[in-house]
């Protein structure tokens, strides 16, 4: 037996001590006894420092140390690890495994029943899930494209149903014992700023899609110059736009397009810009750099991209009756289907179908005016509804008496008939930005209008690059 000072006290050893005390009693079983209690003492005593009792326990197990470090309270009340003959292991218990998602992809056609059913649940589970959640009803609105995924449990029932309705948002529906709860998630996208400029070689259209964007891109282009541009007859080989815009990311891949910030479009020499601005009202416009809006009264052409087939004549040889007749609006050639825009704010006076019209839309704007679509292939407004303006209200087509297609277009003021080409010379003037806002403007189109001015910078030393390299070729 032998007694050892420590900074924490004097332990005592005794090697020699255990069998002369217990002869008969197994050593192994008895160690692993005293183990046990060691350790449960030691969860009380790590926080005042060994006892007396401490060193009586230790002379039994032979040659242990006390360690200051085993005295001291660790990892909120941690038992220390003790140098023992018998070792006990703690195991965590290990979480049961989720089953995976089965996903089914929604269909053309498809119901939410039929997409349950292929998924091998019934008409119960659609109904529970519907009417028990709390965004139940939105299962009642899918869209092929979209999808449904499902989770079961180890017995094969019904536990989580997910819904992806886009990279954006999506619901999770959850069994419980009150029955499906639902929880949905909206993701915010990335926004990052992207910007481009493009040559006019033959359309806008096929401009744009050069230049690498979308055609919905494109369209929302040409509605904000729309005012001031007649994209079917304007353009000219050599026009030159520059666009400044957002796009949409969702975990480092493009979503969609966002706005367009900033853009410019050169015709003919003369150049147009277009700024989007939110005023302190909150309401958001596009306006030139004097804070002009873009937005006229009217669009100069209700469609985009085409050509003139007839033009506004008081005196023409119609294609069919082979008669003079006035033909007072203008036809604008394009391809079936190409979506009309309304020209202006307003409301439909009517809409319908004759045989000479074929499928037509009249809309009253205000009390002077009137626009009339005709020829239409579908009419997508009703007889009383208000629309806004660049609201798509049809599409063209060769109903009536119509030698192709095309969309026949007419503008009334006070019940007399205007060529749709001049008369825009003749209307109100677009908004301005009052006084007390053009600070605030200025200062948020600094940066896009130098933006702009360096893309058109670009534009120009490529295009006279193009111009050297063609020069020496010839």
């Amino acid at each position: 037996m032998s007694a050892v000072k420590q900074p924490t006290g004097y332990v005592v050893t005794c090697s020699n001590l255990l069998p002369i005390l217990v002869p008969h009693f197994p050593r192994k079983r008895f160690l692993s006894a005293i183990a046990a209690t060691v350790i449960a003492a030691a969860a009380f005593s790590s926080i005042s420092g060994p006892t007396r009792q401490d060193v009586e326990w230790a002379s039994l197990t032979g040659p242990t140390s006390i360690s200051q470090e085993s005295t001291a309270l660790k990892n909120h009340y941690a038992i220390p690890v003790t140098t023992l003959d018998a070792t006990l292991e703690w195991t965590s218990p290990t979480a049961l495994p989720q089953h995976p998602w089965m996903d089914q992809e929604v269909k053309y056609g498809d119901t939410l029943s039929q997409i349950f059913k292929r998924a091998g649940y019934g008409d119960q589970d659609v109904y529970d899930i519907v009417n028990q959640s709390t965004d139940g009803k939105s299962l009642e609105k899918i869209f092929p494209g979209q999808t449904i995924a499902f989770q079961t449990d180890d017995s094969g029932s019904l536990v989580g149903v997910r819904y992806t309705k886009s990279q954006l948002e999506t619901i999770t529906y959850t069994r419980t014992e009150q029955g499906f709860e639902s929880e949905l998630e909206v993701r915010a996208p990335e926004l990052r700023e992207a910007w481009t400029t493009g040559v006019i070689t033959s359309s806008l259209f096929l401009a744009g899609q050069e230049a690498g964007l979308s055609q919905s891109m494109i369209l929302d282009m040409a509605n904000i110059f729309g005012g001031v541009v007649d994209f079917a007859l304007d353009p000219r080989r050599g026009d030159t736009m520059q666009l400044v815009y957002q796009e949409l990311y969702v975990e480092g891949e493009k979503f969609k397009d966002g706005e367009i910030i900033a853009a410019s479009f050169t015709n003919q020499g003369e150049t147009f810009n277009a700024f989007r601005y939110t005023d302190s009202n909150g309401d958001t416009n596009y306006y030139n750099e004097e804070g002009v809006s873009m937005r006229k009264s009217f669009l100069m052409a209700p469609l985009d991209f085409t050509r003139i087939s007839s033009n506004f004549n008081m005196r023409r040889m119609h294609p069919i009756y082979k008669t003079t007749r006035p033909h007072r609006g203008t036809d604008y050639a394009a391809p079936t289907g190409t979506p009309v825009y309304a020209a202006g704010d307003g409301r439909v006076l009517n809409a319908g179908y004759t045989s000479t019209n074929g499928n037509y839309v009249f809309i009253q704007h205000g009390e002077q005016y009137v626009t009339k679509y005709l020829h239409l292939q579908k009419r997508m407004v009703n007889a009383g509804q208000k629309v806004s303006q660049s609201q798509v209200i049809g599409t063209v087509g060769s109903t009536g008496a119509a030698t192709g297609p095309h969309l026949h277009y007419e503008f009334v003021v006070n019940g007399v008939h205007h060529n749709p080409r001049t008369i825009y010379k003749d209307l109100p003037k677009a908004m301005k930005l009052p006084e007390k806002e053009m600070e605030n403007f200025r200062r948020a189109i600094n940066r896009p209008n130098f933006q702009l001015a360096v893309l058109r910078s670009s534009n120009s030393l490529v295009m006279n690059h193009t111009s050297d390299l063609n020069a020496a070729t010839n």
